[in-house]
């Protein structure tokens, strides 16, 4: 297990995940959020490749709609 920073809580996870699995641990629909990756926002083309390290920081926006 390590551990990664997740809108500024501790969040324990397996080694060897990917973003895409790190966000169905966290039960959040990649659709409708945004994530700053380690202090930069990181695009949707590079999600599937990003393994999640000890350590990273993660701040992640769910995208809310309305008027």
């Amino acid at each position: 297990m390590i551990s990664v920073q997740v809108n500024g809580e501790r969040q324990a996870c397996p080694s060897n995940l990917l973003l895409p699995g790190l966000l169905t641990q966290l039960k959040l629909n990649p659709r409708l959020i945004a994530i700053e990756y380690n202090g930069e926002i990181l695009h949707r083309q590079f999600w599937e490749a990003t393994q999640i390290e000890e350590g990273d920081r993660l701040e992640i926006v769910t995208i809310v709609g309305g008027g």
